[in-house]
């Protein structure tokens, strides 16, 4: 099987390489964390180079591209640590484009791939523990539409965004729901989070909302799988920066007279450090893979990726600090930024714990060996 990217991948790779070196600094990402967290500007200048449309089709706007081409994206977005909800968009964009009726989708896929819209996922609710079919959210036709009422939590830039697509129960089935941050009996309570990003809890009494399928245990699970996908690239991408910084820091940080990197013992534990970067990586690239198999399949996938990347992502955070010692876990120095990624991150779309029992569930007959 054939791993090398194309001419294609590479250039979009480039592309948005140089955006993050040139214009994403550690100093602007502290200025949009000074800010709450959040900059529409910086949003809006993704969504020129295009990445907003991603995975949106060209007769709406977008640049109709796949799985492969979002995992480089996020990547890179990870090598800066941007703070932007892309992977909201890519997600939510994905949800509309296969599940709502036409009328949803032009309205909607357009201004999403513009920019001038940002739809995120409101499913996360207090007692559900990230087990998607635990909904409290009730959904009742009200006339010609459809009245919600939810308390869905750390929306992501929920106090920003200007829709939401929200999972309730309609009749007692789980359906997905759009609603407009704009619209009557809607609130929001915007807070910081551990990486510098925003989200807020989000309040919806008797709010009108527009139903995207009657289906939405499949839909939210396509919604989780492919944040699950866009969660691990982005952390491959902190990872592969976080160990670059703590390499250049080892080669040029002194003890007794001697480089750090000269220590055997510690070459054996920056060995270790890649090793899980590799094994994260690789299972990134088999779930970006596995987006468009049967949804067990993928599924399936997605939790093993996971598991893999939760596992790796505390590894790679906790020895990165542990080698930079007191530095490392200073707000003014960038491992510390990695550091905290990391680690909400491990907790973003379900922690390693459920995963784990997720790929447990999900071996049946076959004892751990996946076909």
């Amino acid at each position: 099987m054939d791993f090398e990217f194309t001419e294609d991948h590479e250039s979009l790779r480039d592309a948005v390489r140089r955006y993050i070196d040139k214009v994403y600094s550690f100093e602007h990402r502290k200025s949009i964390v000074a800010k709450g967290g959040f900059d529409r500007a910086a949003y809006s200048s993704l969504a020129e180079l295009g990445l907003a449309g991603l995975r949106i089709n060209d007769q709406y706007g977008g640049m109709g591209m796949g799985s492969v081409e979002s995992m480089i994206v996020m990547e890179e977005l990870g090598r800066g640590v941007a703070l932007e909800p892309l992977s909201q968009s890519l997600l939510c964009s994905l949800v509309i484009q296969a599940y709502a009726p036409e009328a949803i989708k032009q309205a909607w896929l357009p201004l999403i791939a513009s920019g001038e819209k940002i739809v995120v996922l409101a499913a996360q609710e207090r007692k559900a523990r990230y087990t998607l079919d635990k909904c409290e959210a009730k959904a009742a036709l009200a006339g010609t539409e459809y009245a919600l009422n939810a308390i869905k939590n750390v929306v992501s830039a929920g106090d920003h965004a200007d829709a939401f697509i929200v999972p309730a129960l309609l009749d007692g089935k789980l359906a997905l729901f759009l609603v407009e941050r704009a619209a009557s009996g809607v609130s929001t309570r915007g807070y910081g989070c551990q990486d510098g990003s925003r989200a807020a809890d989000v309040t919806l009494v008797n709010a009108p909302a527009q139903l995207i399928t009657s289906d939405g245990a499949a839909a939210l699970q396509l919604a989780t799988d492919c944040g699950i996908a866009n969660t691990c690239a982005y952390a491959v991408g902190v990872m592969d920066k976080t160990i670059a910084v703590t390499a250049d820091y080892m080669n040029t940080r002194k003890q007794f007279g001697q480089t750090l990197s000269t220590f055997q013992a510690l070459r054996h534990r920056i060995a270790d450090v890649k090793m899980q970067l590799e094994l994260a990586r690789s299972m990134s690239y088999f779930v970006n893979m596995k987006l468009s198999s049967p949804a067990p399949d993928r599924s399936r996938a997605a939790s093993q990726a996971k598991l893999q990347l939760g596992q790796s992502m505390r590894f790679v955070g906790q020895q990165a600090v542990q080698l930079h010692g007191g530095i490392g876990v200073t707000d003014e120095y960038i491992v510390s930024h990695y550091f905290k990624t990391l680690t909400q991150l491990e907790m973003s779309f379900g922690d390693t714990m459920h995963h784990l029992a997720e790929v447990s569930a999900r071996m049946q007959d076959t004892a751990g060996v996946f076909a």
